[in-house]
């Protein structure tokens, strides 16, 4: 699936395109996956759908989706490179998550996120229906040695 955008942003999912280097030196710094292992983030990709931006080539976002195909979708590791930002990077990933054939007719899409609420609106995200019932389990230092 390739999806291009009005700003030429080219959205794919082709693992074959995707930089393991590039989306692993993000990941490695970003608030909600510092310090993960480049082995741990490529076993992460193996069982998502993973889509890539790209800008004349050059990869400049991604985004994984982990899902049954039938009922569930969690949005995850969202980025645009900060070279990228407010270039339509992230709306970009968004529109092609919401509208891959493999994702429709979920019951629910989930995501977390500190500072693009923004984004995520405009996809109708908003805050839990039911927030009493969602639990979770956390490590506050999941990759330490």
């Amino acid at each position: 699936m390739n999806q291009t955008s009005a700003r030429n942003i080219v959205v794919t999912t082709d693992r074959s395109r995707l930089d393991l280097d590039m989306i692993h030196g993000f990941l490695t710094t970003s608030y909600w996956a510092r310090g993960i292992p480049r082995e741990i983030v490529a076993r992460s990709m193996e069982s998502s759908l993973c889509f890539g931006a790209f800008d004349e080539g050059r990869q400049v976002g991604f985004a994984r989706v982990i899902s049954d195909r039938a009922t569930f979708a969690y949005i995850c590791d969202v980025f645009a490179l900060e070279s990228h930002r407010g270039n339509g990077v992230g709306r970009s990933l968004m529109a092609a998550i919401m509208s891959h054939p493999e994702l429709q007719g979920l019951r629910r899409r989930t995501l977390f996120t500190r500072d693009a609420h923004g984004l995520y609106r405009k996809f109708g995200f908003g805050a839990p229906r039911h927030p009493e019932r969602l639990m979770e389990v956390i490590d506050n230092d999941p990759y330490r040695a």
